[in-house]
């Protein structure tokens, strides 16, 4: 690991290459004279705490700078008091550029860090509210995950520092249970189901002897995969990480499983966050963030009680016409969903026809609605099965970005824990909100954008980003592509999912439900299996507010394009719609609807 004085040389050098950057004492001190270049600064400053990021990015890769890949991210309460405190500096900077000085684009990025940083600073005061550790990302999941997706093996260097990054193990799990400890101190305790799940997922990771381990068997397909590497150092690097995950990995594991053993007798709730001290302005404060509006959760409720009503009205009448007329919506899309003809095989050969199925209809969607875009990403996207070893607690499908030098394409990773909860109808509104034209589309172009800084191609602003997928489904439908009234039915479902998403979350964390009545308020109106309603619902304890994003992002969107549609009559073209949506990148949507006032007035 390169460390002190190699460090700062290597970030001396990437600091010289980069165009138009001032004399490094200045960038480094003080505020620099080009916005651009403060920019710049904030992304160094926040990606130098982040080496996994840093990875994840490949941005100091193309520059031969390497040092930050055999480390891991503090998880410590320190290191989090560290970032908020260049959150608080780098936002009294960002306010001392005049912003009416700025050229547009400049304006934009502006408004957008000025959003992202005062939020951040804003929550100081919830800074350990969250839960570190849970069934969806924590590090039992999200380290091993990034371990064998993320760490890049190109060279006999990289698998050295992938065994490198495997002996730390020890050191990110002690500061994971430091912050643990510290938020009991602080009597935020998380819910009973939580540490039940975690626990599954904990023992389950360590049952494999350690050479059966992901953490090694992907270490030996990446060295297989280089060239002309000696088969006596291939065994010794493949013995080096088996030893490093008996020695180090496992036993930190263990260590976690003990804690959360102890914790199960302490965490006895299953309540929202309300429960926990001054939860109920932190859940005020979170539903800020993930929106980016200042909507009052009631309001937020009773438009998810709203949009539920109509998106079931809208599948009665298509469920009616097509034969099915008894039962509520959901017992008769329950029963659709149960039929052979919609169906896969749940066997290896079923699975993999699904993924080659997803497959084809994101080829399909880029090849018909590419006429729709100015811009287009430059790589393509794989479809992949969800790792089995975190299936259980994951997603139905979720989207991974590629790295920003392009060097490997996007991941769809869908699910296939049970094929049986993959309806062949549901498939294409899922293809296209995670890939084409949804997450792919919009963060693919994102990353191409020359105009916006670094670091905002990193920033999740989640209302835009999952407002667009949402989006993006209704969008595939209007092209044609979900003629077949099942694979629209299949479109209103998932619309119906996230709008009650609106009600539960609300619900739990607003209007104080246990977590038995969302599961039983889901199961009624969505008709989905019951394991994937309960995965939901505690998605929705252990990420409150979040689920707001897709609804009230979609909504947004649609009246800037009905409003854009009324202004510009004959003149609305949509391909130019859909280029001022995007052509800034994820942005707040108070900051997109200021962008498409000028797109209207500028047309007028």
């Amino acid at each position: 690991m390169m460390r002190g004085l190699s460090s700062l040389i290597a970030i001396g050098v990437f600091l010289g290459l980069l165009a138009g950057a001032t004399f490094a004492v200045q960038f480094l001190f003080f505020r620099p004279a080009s916005i651009d270049a403060f920019f710049t600064r904030t992304f160094l400053q926040f990606a130098l705490l982040d080496p996994e990021e840093l990875t994840r990015l490949r941005v100091l890769e193309p520059y031969g700078l390497d040092f930050h890949n055999d480390d891991l991210t503090d998880a410590s309460p320190a290191h989090a008091r560290r970032v908020l405190e260049l959150q608080r500096q780098t936002l009294e900077t960002l306010e001392q550029y005049d912003r009416a000085e700025l050229p547009a684009a400049q304006q934009v990025s502006w408004d957008v860090m000025h959003w992202e940083l005062s939020t951040a600073v804003e929550g100081a005061r919830w800074l350990y509210h969250d839960f570190p550790v849970n069934q969806l990302f924590g590090v039992h999941v999200a380290l091993p995950s990034f371990m064998v997706s993320a760490h890049r093996i190109n060279t006999l260097d990289d698998a050295r520092n992938y065994i490198i990054r495997l002996s730390r193990f020890e050191e990110k799990f002690r500061q994971t249970l430091e912050s643990l400890r510290h938020r009991e101190s602080l009597g935020l305790l998380p819910p009973r189901f939580l540490v039940d799940k975690v626990l599954v997922q904990l023992q389950q990771f360590i049952r494999p002897e350690p050479a059966n381990n992901p953490l090694v068997t992907t270490l030996a397909e990446r060295i297989d995969q280089l060239p002309d590497v000696p088969e006596g150092l291939r065994g010794a690097m493949i013995d080096d990480a088996s030893f490093e995950v008996q020695r180090v990995v496992y036993p930190a594991y263990r260590e976690l499983i003990s804690y959360f053993e102890g914790l199960r007798f302490r965490a006895t709730g299953e309540d929202g966050v309300w429960s926990l001290p001054g939860g109920a302005d932190y859940y005020d404060w979170l539903v800020r963030k993930h929106t980016t509006l200042n909507v009052p959760a009631e309001r937020i409720h009773r438009l998810g009680v709203q949009e539920v009503k109509r998106i079931e009205n809208e599948m009665g009448r298509i469920l009616s016409l097509q034969g099915y007329t008894e039962g509520t919506v959901a017992e008769r899309i329950n029963r659709l969903g149960s039929e052979q003809r919609f169906r896969y095989r749940n066997t290896a050969k079923g699975r993999q026809r699904i993924l080659i199925d997803f497959q084809h209809l994101i080829d399909e969607a880029s090849s018909k609605l590419q006429p729709l875009f100015r811009s287009w990403p430059s790589v393509g996207v794989d479809v992949r099965r969800v790792p089995e070893y975190s299936e259980r607690e994951s997603p139905s499908a979720y989207y991974e970005s590629p790295p920003l030098d392009g060097s490997r394409a996007g991941v769809f990773y869908v699910n296939l824990r049970n094929v049986d909860q993959i309806p062949k109808f549901s498939m294409r509104t899922l293809a296209y909100h995670e890939a084409i034209p949804g997450h792919h589309l919009q963060l693919g172009i994102q990353q191409q954008l020359p105009h916006i800084p670094l670091i905002r191609k990193t920033l999740p602003v989640t209302a835009f980003i999952e407002g667009w997928a949402l989006y993006a489904e209704r969008l595939a439908w209007e092209a044609g592509l979900q003629s077949d009234p099942f694979d629209n039915l299949g479109r209103l479902q998932d619309e119906l999912f996230r709008a009650v998403r609106l009600v539960v979350d609300t619900g739990i964390h607003h209007k104080r439900w246990n977590r038995n009545e969302a599961i039983a308020y889901m199961k009624a109106i969505t008709g989905r299996p019951e394991e994937d309603i309960v995965a939901e619902v505690d998605r929705y304890m252990v990420l409150p507010g979040q689920a707001l994003a897709y609804t009230i992002g979609m909504v947004r969107l649609i009246e800037l394009r009905q409003f854009a549609e009324r202004e510009l009559g004959g003149r609305f073209d949509l391909q130019a719609f859909h280029e001022a949506v995007l052509r800034n990148g994820a942005i707040p949507l108070p900051v997109l609807r200021k962008q498409i006032d000028t797109f209207v007035a500028e047309r007028n």
